[in-house]
């Protein structure tokens, strides 16, 4: 018999993605992850009650460090166009602050 181990980034994917994904293309939460305002994802998780406090930790920490995990996680359901979409705004936002630009 195969155990398969699920991470918490996967259940994380599982919790949120679909959701996110029927949502419709939405840029200001690409604009909000991206920057790293990151508190409702966060409220939703430690609300869950599916976690324990070191393990949403870890999760928030590493969406802190790499706001990117975040999403991906978000788009883990999405079909290839979605995807390509949040990724294209992704790398538009990556432009601009590298420009020196806000979103």
């Amino acid at each position: 018999m195969n155990v398969v181990q699920l991470t918490t980034g996967d259940v994380v994917a599982a919790m949120f993605s679909l959701d996110f994904v029927d949502g419709g293309f939405r840029q200001e939460a690409v604009e909000r992850i991206h920057r790293g305002a990151i508190d409702e994802w966060v409220s939703a998780l430690t609300g869950s009650g599916l976690f324990s406090n070191r393990a949403v930790a870890d999760v928030v920490r590493a969406w802190r460090d790499d706001p990117r995990v975040l999403l991906d996680s978000l788009l883990a359901e999405a079909d290839p166009v979605t995807l390509e979409r949040y990724r294209c705004a992704w790398y538009e936002l990556d432009a601009l602050t590298s420009c020196g630009v806000a979103a």
